[in-house]
């Protein structure tokens, strides 16, 4: 039977510093995937890279090959493995495919019950799919994986009040200003995220919001939808004496605002207050603008304390959630047990048909006086009776029970038939 496999760092077991250095670009995870596919060691791959996580699942063709995997995670990201191995979570088997359940349905997650997580993993799938990386098994699974979290978001109240990171990160702004409704705000990036803080802040009653994206056409777009103001993405610090808090979640690799960039623009605004939260992962705000004086910078590790405080409400639906995942992971097992059942039946069934038709070939070859039809019902009576005598061997297969192990029936099947059952590529 095929193995599954995850090897990942999320937000739990390494710090953003390592977290950036291991996060995969759109166009690194369609670099990798090809890698994967020319890699005669892996049968199926898929990469999940958010800010808060990054995750290569996969189906190796023999053994786990998580050394292999380790190794071009190395090569791929170009960082050495002491800097990363110690941070990594591997699951094989059934803890993996719980993992990727507990990921979809927003169990796993710095906020637990929110819901952009299972868009992401959507959306790696979607590109799985189209580079043709992913494959039977994984198809399946991404698709039970889906299932499971949307019966978990529809008949537990884990979803609730459900803070994203863009939530949280309003809330931070809140406790810090105490009231938002006077503050103007300015978003870098047009995304989702984005999308998503620029509706907490409007429930906070911020009135003036600006936003600032690389494609003006976007920025437009989002200001118009919630009656802001668009900013060419290159005037961005030119506005900074204006503003007073900063959400940045764009795509960059470099940071989009410096210290000195910063320095510059607080002589200007008289040394006000300006808070940064950066919720991007690479970085987009240098962390070193925190040593100006009444210049803050906040990033996506420091939203831990708002998010930990809705734990506990949440506490009774999530044990309730992992009661759905646990019976999804069960079923999801038979149904691999099933797949390698499925070649001792074809074997058995072939190997009884082709010894009744043998058998009864050469007795009806004795037997020139029969006619057409009595040929026929010899035919289709002995083929009968090798279909009963192979059903009660195929059913107890079908049926073995949960606490049974289906290796060790497999194995007398195997012997009692002489069936030599080879794993075809």
């Amino acid at each position: 039977m095929s193995n599954i496999i995850l090897i990942g760092a999320n937000h739990k077991t390494a710090l953003v510093e390592l977290r950036e250095k291991l996060s995969f670009t759109s166009d690194e995870v369609l670099s990798a995937l090809e890698k994967l596919k020319q890699d005669p060691n892996i049968k199926e791959s898929l990469i999940f890279s958010t800010c808060n996580r990054t995750e290569v699942l996969y189906i190796p063709e023999t053994g786990d090959q998580i050394d292999h995997m380790i190794k071009f995670i190395s090569r791929h990201k170009n960082i050495n493995i002491s800097e990363f191995k110690r941070s990594l979570y591997i699951y094989t088997e059934d803890d993996a495919i719980r993992h990727l359940f507990q990921v979809a349905s927003s169990l796993d997650s710095m906020v637990v019950g929110e819901p952009q997580i299972l868009g992401q993993i959507k959306q790696a799938y979607r590109v799985a799919v189209r580079e043709n990386s992913s494959g039977v098994l994984l198809n399946r699974l991404m698709h039970k994986s889906f299932s499971i979290a949307k019966k978990v978001r529809k008949e537990t109240g884990i979803g609730d009040n459900a803070v994203s990171i863009s939530y949280a990160a309003i809330e931070l702004a809140n406790k810090i200003f105490s009231d938002l409704s006077q503050k103007t705000v300015m978003l870098l990036g047009a995304g989702e995220m984005a999308e998503l803080a620029v509706e907490h802040l409007i429930s906070n009653k911020v009135e003036k919001i600006l936003v600032a994206n690389r494609t003006f056409k976007n920025a437009v777009e989002l200001a118009e939808k919630f009656n802001g103001q668009p900013v060419k993405f290159e005037e961005r610090h030119d506005v900074l004496d204006q503003v007073d808090i900063i959400i940045s979640s764009t795509g960059a690799t470099e940071y989009v605002m410096t210290h000195d960039e910063v320095k510059k623009a607080m002589k200007k605004r008289h040394h006000n207050t300006l808070f940064f939260i950066d919720i991007a992962v690479p970085r987009d705000i240098d962390p070193d603008i925190n040593s100006i004086s009444n210049a803050y910078v906040y990033d996506i590790d420091d939203l831990k304390n708002i998010v930990e405080s809705n734990i506990e409400q949440r506490g009774k639906e999530t044990i309730k959630a992992e009661r759905y995942i646990e019976e999804a992971v069960v079923k999801f097992r038979k149904w691999l047990e099933g797949l390698s059942i499925v070649p001792t039946i074809k074997a058995m069934n072939q190997k009884i048909t082709q010894i009744v038709k043998i058998e009864c070939d050469k007795t009806l070859s004795g037997m020139k006086h029969l006619s057409q039809a009595d040929i026929d019902a010899i035919q289709r009576m002995t083929q009968a009776i090798a279909t009963r005598t192979i059903h009660d061997p195929i059913r107890f297969l079908r049926n073995t029970g949960n606490h049974r192990d289906d290796s060790l029936y497999l194995n007398v099947i195997h012997q009692l038939f002489n069936l030599d059952i080879r794993e075809k590529k």
